[in-house]
Formats: C-alpha cells, sequence, structure tokens
C-alpha cells in the first residue's frame, strides 16, 4: 500500500515502508476539525477562541502536503525551505484575535518587544525554522519521531486547557514513533514537515514561543552545523556503517559530532540524541514556569 525506502543502517538494506506520516496527518486533522465542530455547537472555548483548532488543522494538511510534494519530487532546499511561509498565514489572522504576547523573554537578555512585528515577521520565522530544522535531523529509525514527541509532550505539559488540540496527534505520532523506533516503518517527509509544523503552530496558539525556542536548541545547533559546512566547505554530513554500528570522520552534524570517532548503534545515537532533546525540552519547562 506505502511505498518502501532501503533502511541504510540494517544489514541488507531491507525495504520498509515509508511515508506513513500521512496517517499522522489524516488523524489529526480529522481530530481537530470533528473538535472545532464540537466547540462550535457547544459554544464551548479553547486557547480563547475556536478557530484555534481549525487553524491547527489546516497548518498540519499543508505541513503533510509540503512534505508529500517533497517525497514525490524531491524538491531543492532553496525551494521548500520557504513553504512554511504560507502556513503562517492562518496563524497570523488567528494571532491578531488572540491576546498573544508581542515579546518575548530569554534568559540573559530579557524582554524583547516586537509590537505589531511580532504577527509579520517573528511568527513566519517561527514557523520557518522549526519546521526546517526538524525536517534536517533525521535518518535514523526514531530519530525523527520521537524528538518531536518529546517537545510535544513539553508544550502540552505547559499549555494548560490548550493541550486537549493535541490529545488525539499525540497518541497517534507515539504509536508512529514506536513502530519507527523499532525499525518497522518511515513516517518521510510527510510526518517530519507536518509535525515541525504543528510544533510551530501550537506554540504560537499557545503562547509557548519561549518554550519552543529553548526545546529546539539540539535542532538549531545541526541546522547550524549542516548549513555552515555546506555553505563553507560544500560538503554534507555522512556516517558510515559497517554493518553492524555507525561511525562518523566529521563534525558537520549532530549525528556525527556524536559518532564521531565511534562505534555506537543506530539505537545509541537515537538514545544519545534523545537524551539532548529531552534536556533541552526540560529546560524549557523551567524557563517558562520560574523566568517568563
Amino acid at each position: 500500500m506505502f511505498p518502501k525506502a532501503s533502511d541504510l543502517h540494517k544489514p541488507n538494506k531491507p525495504l520498509i515502508p515509508n511515508g506513513l506520516g500521512v496517517i499522522y496527518v489524516l488523524a489529526s486533522a480529522t481530530y481537530l476539525f470533528l473538535l472545532y465542530y464540537y466547540f462550535q455547537t457547544t459554544g464551548a472555548e479553547v486557547a480563547n477562541d475556536v478557530a484555534s483548532a481549525l487553524v491547527l488543522a489546516v497548518c498540519v494538511l499543508f505541513g503533510g502536503f509540503m512534505g508529500l510534494l517533497d517525497d514525490w519530487m524531491d524538491l531543492r532546499w532553496r525551494y521548500k525551505a520557504f513553504f512554511p511561509l504560507i502556513a503562517a498565514i492562518p496563524l497570523i489572522s488567528l494571532a491578531t484575535r488572540l491576546p498573544l504576547r508581542t515579546y518575548i523573554v530569554l534568559p540573559f537578555f530579557g524582554i524583547i518587544d516586537f509590537g505589531v512585528y511580532y504577527y509579520f515577521i517573528i511568527i513566519p520565522l517561527i514557523v520557518t525554522i522549526a519546521t526546517n530544522t526538524v525536517n534536517q535531523l533525521g535518518g535514523l529509525n526514531g530519530l525523527e519521531t520521537i524528538c518531536p514527541g518529546i517537545i510535544l509532550s513539553g508544550l502540552m505539559l505547559l499549555s494548560g486547557s490548550s493541550a486537549i488540540l493535541l490529545a488525539v496527534p499525540f497518541f497517534v505520532w507515539f504509536v508512529l514513533a514506536f513502530f519507527n523506533f523499532r525499525g518497522k516503518i518511515f513516517v518521510g517527509n510527510t510526518g517530519s514537515f507536518a509535525i515541525g509544523i504543528t510544533l510551530a503552530a501550537f506554540a504560537i496558539i499557545s503562547d509557548l514561543k519561549t518554550s519552543l525556542l529553548v526545546s529546539l536548541l539540539p535542532y538549531i545547533f545541526n541546522s547550524s552545523l549542516i548549513l555552515l559546512t555546506y555553505f563553507l566547505f560544500r560538503t554534507k554530513a555522512a556516517v558510515w556503517f559497517d554493518g553492524e554500528k555507525l561511525s562518523a570522520s566529521h563534525r558537520r552534524s549532530l549525528i556525527t559530532v556524536v559518532a564521531h570517532n565511534r562505534r555506537l548503534t543506530e539505537r545509541q545515537v537515537v538514545v544519545i540524541i534523545s537524551l539532548l532533546v529531552a534536556a533541552s525540552t526540560s529546560l524549557a519547562v523551567l524557563v517558562q514556569l520560574f523566568w517568563t
């Protein structure tokens, strides 16, 4: 039913069903549309506005479409890097009607107030950075699903009543993460783009942009390292698989930093990076609770 892709870090490179992120997209969008209908008919509210469910559904659908298009056409980064800007349009429309803060509180820097520019510069920037950085950290079983799931759980913990928006998406994503970690499925770009936009949109709706920024620090480090080495030296990151374990002879991405001059199993690399994301997410929770 689903197209298959080679699992490059397993002996004999077995073919694994790819693109199962579409299950997350369909289940999440269906749930959010039903939730929107429920709020409309009962008069209940979430995240200060029933439209939050509708906007989040639109963002998830757009993320899934963008990832599906990339899976089909293998788009160049110069093009798909700016695709999330389109998904920011419904978020901007919603944000102008929500009592959101237009400032960001950063440790050591204090309060930075963007005023009206928050809606037209900061929101598109958050969506673009979150979506693209999440999409760039993958390639190992479980890596592209477990790490975003950790950040998702942290945002839900801090969001109060808004967490209901992600009740079903959270459950579906972790079911996919379980099978992805076991090497049974790939979520593909469809899944990684959809979850990236989910993180950005939910953080904006729940007014947790500082928490998202801190949680994404390992992702931002990874993307910065990849882009820096590519633009300066025209080289790309790669890990070597000897039939049993992974290793790297350079430091051009977070994965290669972890595996540099070491022989680690795929699961060991995934666990180490997941722990780094868990640490940044825990820091984000502490910053939100005691700093902002």
